[in-house]
């Protein structure tokens, strides 16, 4: 297997060098040269498998020689071992062909756990074996940084750096990062939005001097391993309702497309999934795309759904390579006038294209709130306000015969202060997130300045060689 940049002007890469490249060196990202396929055979063969062996055999195709068998299998039981759920990501029934795919038993109460614990001993593996050492810097909207620090937290091999939009994460996602007490993490909090942490991390990343003295590394979803890791659910959840003899439809929260990509991906390998169904807040880009072709960057609003509070989707390029026609150069000289511009228009023809995948709709935080209070007094659910926005979606575009499943993004008490406003009562806390309100915070407010990033990153290196 080898691995490509959506950019056309990058070298191609095995498993183990997009693992630790992260981004391509033409500030591509990087998708499989070809993608892999299961057969409907293959997809029912899954059927009654635990989650480990799933992903095993799902995302085998993806690693190639890089890992043996023996090994990637170590990985992969190691990786789920700290899930407290013998199913790893749980199907919920939330009404007639309607489920909720809880993705929050992880380590941090977030989907990012199932993706970057295995990302965390894929880097140990991998470095290990090279007699490497890697700087990890990393954007995050909420949880994505606590689960890359949980999983790399104490990693002889590893120094990660995480930035956050000061003020613009829940006190629990960000409390998750900054008490962590560990020599190889370090959290900085930007003054600006997501999008200006992402932009800083991307700036790191074209920097290649800087890149290379550091021997940086990527933990978003940039990342394709993420990507991988994201498909098993999918296709574990599908296979469980019946699937590939049974029709289904996934509705995603989603700001930064890596999650709705992931099943976009299985998609790919054959998995017959009637529908992809975005939701989005009120940062609408997505949404707005699929509706009108309009992909223009507007001012990032502060909502109660903060990790989808993004306009730049840095995974929509890996859509975008496929929709024309995997032509890097094509793609490199469209993102070149949408941050020049603000705005990607791909034409109606790529337009219609992607809409035979995918459906896109919009809520605001009031529609938010009186769903989560809904679907309390109806059966007792009590979802965060990422995973509501994704059940509105799923609501809107659903199919009779058609089974929708609900990508339940987080653990409602990541977002208490939501809850209580919506049904009047806060969530039960777990034990291993009610212990981070204990904790000492530490980390580093600085301006949106990459200069100054860099040299924090260069300092957490050299502290640990």
């Amino acid at each position: 297997m080898k691995y490509i940049s959506t950019r056309g002007d990058a070298p191609s890469l095995d498993f183990e060098g997009v693992l630790l490249a992260g981004l391509a060196d033409d500030g591509g990202l990087y998708v499989p040269e070809s993608w892999p396929s299961l057969s409907n055979n293959d997809f029912r063969a899954l059927r009654g498998l635990d989650y480990a062996e799933t992903a095993f055999r799902v995302t085998r195709p993806f690693i190639g020689n890089s890992i043996s068998d023996d090994d990637y299998r170590q990985i992969i039981n190691e990786s789920y071992a700290s899930f407290n759920h013998s199913a790893v990501t749980p199907l919920v029934q939330l009404g007639p062909d309607f489920w909720s795919l809880e993705l929050f038993h992880g380590p941090t109460l977030a989907f990012k756990d199932v993706a970057l614990q295995l990302l965390g001993h894929l880097f140990e593996h991998v470095l290990a074996k090279r007699g490497e050492r890697i700087a990890i810097v990393g954007a995050t909207s909420g949880d994505t940084g606590s689960a890359a620090i949980e999983a790399c937290r104490d990693r002889n091999n590893v120094a990660i750096c995480i930035l956050h939009p000061k003020g613009r994460t829940s006190e629990a996602q960000r409390r998750q990062m900054t008490t962590v007490d560990a020599a190889n993490v370090r959290n900085i909090a930007i003054e600006g939005d997501f999008d200006s942490c992402q932009d800083i991390v991307k700036e790191l990343f074209a920097d290649k001097a800087f890149r290379d003295s550091v021997n940086l590394s990527a933990v978003n979803s940039i990342n394709w391993a993420r990507v991988m890791a994201q498909i098993v659910y999918y296709v574990y959840a599908a296979v469980r309702l019946g699937a590939p003899d049974r029709e289904v439809a996934f509705a995603i929260p989603t700001g930064n497309f890596g999650n709705v990509f992931a099943a976009y991906a299985a998609r790919r390998m054959g998995l017959p999934i009637r529908r992809l169904v975005i939701g989005s807040n009120a940062n609408d880009i997505l949404t707005r795309f699929f509706e009108a072709d309009d992909m223009s960057i507007r001012t990032v609003q502060p909502t109660l759904s903060p990790s989808m509070d993004i306009q730049v989707s840095s995974n929509f390029e890996r859509l975008l390579f496929e929709l024309y026609g995997r032509d890097g150069q094509a793609v490199a000289a469209s993102m070149k006038e949408f941050r020049a511009e603000g705005k990607l228009i791909v034409g109606q023809k790529r337009l219609a294209a992607a809409r035979t995948d995918f459906s896109a709709a919009r809520f605001s935080d009031t529609e938010t709130l009186a769903y989560i209070n809904e679907m309390r007094a109806r059966s007792g659910y009590i979802m965060d306000p990422h995973t509501a926005i994704g059940a509105l979606a799923g609501r809107a575009f659903h199919e009779d015969g058609v089974a929708m499943i609900v990508a339940a993004t987080a653990h409602p008490a990541k977002f208490s202060e939501a809850i209580q406003k919506a049904t009047g009562n806060s969530p039960e806390i777990p034990a291993r997130l009610a212990q981070v309100f204990k904790k000492e915070e530490r980390f580093k407010v600085l301006p949106n300045d990459a200069q100054m990033v860099k040299a924090e990153v260069h300092q957490l290196v050299e502290t640990l060689r």
